[in-house]
């Protein structure tokens, strides 16, 4: 792979370095420096993760409307490498509640353009793959970003702020590979009543297939809250808060090797077969949070946790562009991430509650719940014979 496949790819490594310094610290940053508890937890990431989704789907009918597809990746990563270092002087919750929508609202504007961007950049038969690598190097990047925030903190002991503002190089690095490097594509245009989007995206422009993937995904995404609640349930279990980003390190090592396995086992196996079989992993990985006691019970669940996201991210984002009609691919992955966050802000809001109102296991087993049904489900909305050979 090279070129625009290359170039994203290491766009969403340096991103994803400046995103991993901050985010594996920042439940602990909330909950013991800020003081503020689960359920707030639950509302930040919930909230940020709608904004975040919802504006995917704005930024995918502009990219289609306009043709355009690097103006607003740019945009998007300008927005959270200039913004995500404000962290550093939050004083309250709310403030950290607002730069992390203004954060996810970077990440709306850029994802779904990127996503068409790399979709056209390669021909369909080797989609899986560029997904898989693209979505390797993410995880990649999540892998330094913890072990430079673990070396800061060497020379910056317990000064979580400090941390927060070094964010700032690998994320002006990132604006830097993405305005030097990403070349626009030529997205194709459909004939006929679909040769110029609608003013607003709608479910129906994008075929009857697509829309009844994205219901069964909305129903999985009520049970995938943040991963935040991760960190804390390792925290519970014994994990040392300077242990906790190497955990989170260890995880990404697990999702970028499982990544472009799973990317290319999709293009062999099937985008549908990859994503049932992610969701009973994830159901699985759920379960065993539930009960984990021990820190090496802790260790292990987040390296298994990793084979979800290989199953599951490049196979969805795979089988969308296949189901998407040609001129629309922009619109298609804006629905996808809309369809995810519409069931964000529920699922970690009812995640957090359910954790201080009754326990972790409760919180656990639900979103374990959530994600058997729709692996249960999807072979029925989904079947074999209505999925076209493209996807």
């Amino acid at each position: 792979m090279r070129g625009n496949v290359l170039w994203l790819s290491v766009t969403s490594f340096l991103n994803d370095a400046a995103s991993e310094m901050i985010y594996p610290l920042l439940p602990l940053f909330l909950t013991g420096t800020l003081g503020v508890g689960a359920a707030f937890v639950g509302v930040v990431e919930g909230v940020a993760e709608s904004a975040s989704s919802l504006m995917k789907l704005a930024s995918g009918w502009l990219a289609d409307r306009t043709g355009r597809r690097k103006r607003p990746t740019a945009v998007g990563y300008g927005i959270a490498a200039l913004g995500r270092p404000l962290i550093s002087v939050a004083t309250l919750g709310w403030h950290v509640l607002a730069v992390r929508i203004a954060d996810r609202v970077g990440k709306g504007i850029r994802t779904a353009p990127r996503d068409a961007l790399l979709a056209e950049s390669v021909p369909a038969e080797q989609r899986g793959a560029a997904f898989g690598l693209h979505r390797a190097a993410d995880h990649s990047g999540a892998v330094a970003g913890p072990l430079i925030a673990s070396a800061l903190l060497l020379v910056y002991p317990g000064d979580l702020r400090t941390v927060f503002a070094w964010a700032l190089v690998p994320g002006l690095l990132t604006l830097g590979a993405v305005l030097w490097k990403v070349r626009e594509t030529a997205p194709a245009r459909p004939a006929g009543p679909l040769a110029a989007p609608a003013p607003l995206p709608r479910l129906r422009d994008l075929g009857p297939v697509l829309p009844r993937y994205l219901a069964v995904l909305a129903l999985f995404t009520l049970g995938n809250a943040s991963d935040a609640f991760l960190l804390l349930r390792a925290q519970d279990a014994g994990v040392a808060i300077a242990a906790i980003p190497l955990l989170w390190a260890a995880l990404h090592v697990s999702k970028a090797l499982f990544s472009v396995w799973g990317g290319r086992l999709s293009d062999r196996w099937g985008a549908r077969r990859s994503i049932i079989a992610g969701w009973m992993v994830y159901a699985a990985v759920y379960a065993g949070f539930a009960w984990a006691g021990a820190q090496w019970q802790v260790w292990a669940l987040f390296l298994v946790y990793g084979l979800f996201f290989g199953l599951t991210e490049a196979p969805e984002k795979a089988l969308v562009a296949g189901l998407a009609p040609d001129g629309l691919r922009g619109s298609a992955f804006g629905a996808y991430h809309a369809a995810i966050g519409i069931a964000a802000l529920p699922a970690s809001v009812l995640f957090g509650a359910l954790w201080q109102t009754y326990d972790a296991r409760t919180a656990f087993l639900a979103g374990a719940g959530f994600a058997l049904a729709a692996a249960l489900l999807l072979p029925l909305v989904l079947p074999a014979d209505r999925i076209p050979a493209r996807a």
